[in-house]
């Protein structure tokens, strides 16, 4: 019995290396040995501008517009010398640098002035941009006819920069008529804050009522964010939020084999989303306003998500105004709760979300006291433990009782190593002799599982560690440990933890013992600093229980060594 828990525990280690070398490959460049994924162009299709994107296929199509509904041209059939001329206009607040294009009232290109590029501290984060090696813009326009489009130029008015003492910027972009509609889109910023809200005034200017629609989306080339880590894989991609079907992810891979019909397409509530590591944007529109929420294939490597809600029997000479809200920034869960039911959920904690945010808010709420997140880590560990206090002891006296039993069962099996049915009979005898269950340190272990790998996901998801110096040379606990102390400390405590285990009666097995946990050690090394903070900080709380407990029941701690 008790060889077969070890195999139990050497199957999950096993597994482990499975995944990781796995991984390895992809890092090395070569396809993944057991979970490939399609290959993805990589973009001369990610646009240089947004007047490469093909019209026709930039500007969505919905259900409810006629077949005969005529898409715009690529620049909107706008008199030339209408025309304003295209400019980038740069808008800056307290938090946010944006980059709009005059041509739709693009936003192409967003900056976070409170959080740093983790490749160059000196500059902002970017998020959505328009370059050579990345396409991400949000768009609005109308469509249901020949009206103004995110392609058609406009003509921009407002300050570009919120200045001290002022709380509120606005930014207007005007279309030229078209159709018998103009389209103003009107940019409201707030100090502090990463949403913003774009109204969108539909005017008749014509002679005979239109009943156009209005279509919000985020376009992404389908690109891996730079710097991501081979050893560990985040979500990128679309996300649609409906009350009827909460949070659902869309993978890129998905949207080409044209796997989106688990999407809700038809809702009167929610939001659509790009979510990547640590950060987001969002198209949110008012409880109430009735959408189609689309997710499509744009271009080669090209991918939108997107509402289209209706903008009906406007008269000649009248108005309508549909209010919007863009959110793009970090993913911080209060600020996302604030905003939307669920907007929260981009904040990806995968399926054990119910687990992960009561301990994000413990985590959160040591912060608040202690004030260094590295600290915090620390503490929430600590807590953890004590928590857990009753299943380790159990685990560990079982462990220990094993122990003190231990050379009992090497004598037995050097004796009857010849007839193995004898050995296992006289094996099962000792364990009930001695009321010793060789399974009851795995359970306690088993039960915990869940609740460190949703730490490990609360740790790994959470922006706040962005930049979140802990001591010394721990500058930054979202990167690696710049000189491998932390790795290196977690391997010797893994280590010694081994040494105080019962050594498995199997000789095999006992090499087993100490190679897996080294090999294992091996992906620390490319860890985030504040996933080895927290995993090293269990292994020392773990192994003071264990000291204690075998210390209590009178079986005096030793050190077995390994046997090559």
């Amino acid at each position: 019995m008790n060889d077969i828990r070890r195999t139990i525990l050497w199957v999950i280690f096993g597994f482990s290396m499975v995944m990781l070398w796995d991984q390895w490959q992809v890092y090395n460049g070569n396809k993944a040995t057991f979970f490939p994924s399609p290959a993805k162009t990589v973009a001369s299709a990610a646009p240089a501008s947004a007047s490469a994107v093909p019209a026709a296929s930039g500007v969505p199509s919905s259900n409810a517009v006629a077949a005969t509904a005529q898409l715009p041209a690529t620049t909107a059939a706008a008199p030339a010398q209408a025309a304003a001329p295209r400019e980038r206009v740069v808008v800056s607040t307290d938090v946010l640098k944006l980059t709009l294009d005059s041509e739709g009232g693009t936003i192409v290109k967003s900056e976070f002035v409170k959080h740093a590029d983790m490749a160059d501290p000196q500059k902002s984060t970017v998020l959505l941009d328009e370059s050579k090696d990345r396409f991400y813009v949000a768009q609005t326009g109308l469509i249901g006819g020949a009206f103004p489009t995110h392609k058609t130029p406009m003509t921009v008015t407002g300050e570009r920069v919120l200045k001290d003492g002022v709380n509120e910027l606005v930014v207007k972009f005007e279309s030229p008529d078209l159709g018998g509609v103009k389209l103003v889109k009107t940019y409201t910023f707030k100090r502090g804050s990463y949403a913003i809200a774009v109204k969108h005034d539909v005017i008749n200017t014509g002679s005979a009522p239109v009943s156009p629609q209005l279509y919000l989306q985020l376009v992404r080339d389908g690109n891996k964010p730079p710097g991501e880590s081979s050893f560990y894989s985040t979500f990128t991609g679309p996300a649609v939020f409906t009350d009827a079907k909460k949070y659902q992810k869309v993978e890129f891979s998905d949207i080409e084999k044209g796997k989106t019909e688990e999407v809700d397409k038809n809702s009167p509530n929610g939001y659509v989303a790009m979510v990547q590591h640590y950060f987001a944007s969002a198209w949110l529109l008012a409880d109430g306003v009735v959408r189609e929420n689309f997710v499509r294939k744009v271009d080669t490597n090209l991918y939108a998500v997107g509402m289209i809600t209706p903008v009906k029997d406007i008269a000649p000479g009248g108005s309508k105004s549909v209010e919007a809200r863009f959110f793009v920034g970090p993913q911080e869960e209060k600020v996302l709760e604030s905003l939307a039911p669920g907007l929260e959920l981009v904040k990806d904690y995968g399926w054990l979300t119910i687990l992960a945010k009561p301990l994000y808010w413990l985590l959160d709420q040591l912060h608040k006291v202690i004030a260094n997140w590295g600290w915090s880590i620390v503490a929430l560990v600590f807590l953890l433990k004590v928590a857990f206090y009753w299943l380790n002891a159990k685990a560990y006296a079982s462990m220990a009782k094993m122990k003190a039993i231990n050379p009992k069962i090497m004598e037995m099996r050097e004796r009857l190593k010849d007839n193995p049915q004898q050995m296992q009979q006289e094996m099962m005898r000792i364990y009930r002799e001695e009321k010793v269950n060789p399974m009851g340190g795995c359970f306690p272990i088993v039960v915990q599982i869940p609740v460190f790998i949703a730490l490990y996901w609360v740790l790994l998801s959470s922006v706040e560690m962005r930049n979140a110096p802990w001591i010394l040379w721990i500058k930054d606990l979202s990167t690696p440990d710049p000189y491998y102390i932390l790795p290196l400390l977690m391997t010797v405590t893994s280590m010694l933890q081994t040494a105080l285990n019962p050594a498995p009666p199997d000789p095999m097995q006992a090499k087993m013992m100490w190679i897996m946990p080294l090999v294992f050690s091996v992906m620390f090394f490319f860890f985030p600093a504040g996933l080895v903070l927290y995993w090293l900080t269990n292994n020392i709380l773990s192994i003071a229980q264990q000291w204690v407990i075998n210390t209590r029941m009178g079986v005096p701690p030793q050190f077995n060594l390994p046997k090559f």
